[in-house]
């Protein structure tokens, strides 16, 4: 089964790429040891509402996303399927062996409910340049999923890694105002700084049809990789609901730059 591209679809905003990670619904899926819901048909369903790629995390301990996943995702998906794993050797084995369009490199610990914090650029350089060379020999895109700090920015931009996803956890669950509003200008740096450098900017972590709204206001931010709160909020109205909605929110977040500035 081919699932549809972003072009067979009515399209979301195109200024900014919206990426539904169906890691949740495979969570759903294993809670009760059924073959449903199905993250591949959670996944045609979200491009059928206009999202522009699929996002899966292949975790170590396998607690959603599987093997089988990954290959039947890489094997229905027409649009853009982006692979979060982490810096291992099984991972890249599995991931040079599937190539997925994008391999995103995710910091992991077994302890963890999600993924808690950015990615050690600095310190796991050495390791992660054999990879990035491997995957750029594979023509596979590679993106960094770090916090936004200079130095991190700095060590990604260094790897020459085409992308950075900048983790929006500490804006996501900071107290309305001054403390968002703090959060949101480190992004704003970040950003800005990652785009001095020649690096794609996408964003993730936390975010909501409410806070997207402002981070929107970042104008280098060129994609959102959004999982837990459209699953979240397809319980109440559906996937496909759920994709058209952010996508909305993210629109209006774009057209009120101009106001802001």
């Amino acid at each position: 089964m081919q699932l549809p591209t972003s072009e067979d679809s009515p399209a979301l905003s195109p200024r900014v790429r919206l990426h539904v990670n169906i890691d949740h619904v495979a969570t759903l899926r294993n809670a009760r040891g059924t073959p449903y819901p199905d993250p591949v048909e959670a996944a045609r369903r979200c491009l059928e509402a206009g999202a522009h790629g699929i996002t899966a995390h292949l975790r170590e301990d396998r607690r959603h996303i599987r093997d089988d996943d990954v290959e039947r995702l890489r094997a229905a998906l027409r649009a853009t399927f982006n692979l979060e794993i982490a810096a291992t050797d099984e991972m890249m084995e599995i991931a040079l062996r599937v190539r997925p369009d994008v391999v995103t490199f995710v910091p992991e610990r077994r302890e963890e409910r999600t993924t808690e914090g950015g990615l050690d650029v600095v310190r796991a350089r050495e390791r992660l340049a054999g990879y990035v060379a491997r995957l750029a020999e594979a023509s596979v895109k590679v993106s960094l999923f770090i916090a936004a700090d200079p130095a991190q920015i700095a060590a990604s931009a260094g790897l020459g890694v085409e992308q950075i996803e900048l983790h929006t956890g500490d804006y996501a669950h900071a107290s309305p105002g001054e403390q968002a509003a703090a959060r949101l200008a480190e992004l704003a740096r970040g950003a800005a700084q990652a785009h001095a450098a020649n690096l794609e900017v996408a964003a993730g972590h936390g975010l909501t049809q409410a806070n997207v709204v402002g981070l929107m206001s970042v104008p280098e931010i060129a994609e959102l990789n959004i999982g837990h709160a459209v699953v979240s909020d397809a319980v109440f109205c559906g996937i496909r609901e759920a994709v058209r909605a952010f996508g909305r929110a993210v629109d209006v977040g774009v057209a009120s730059r101009g106001r802001r500035s």
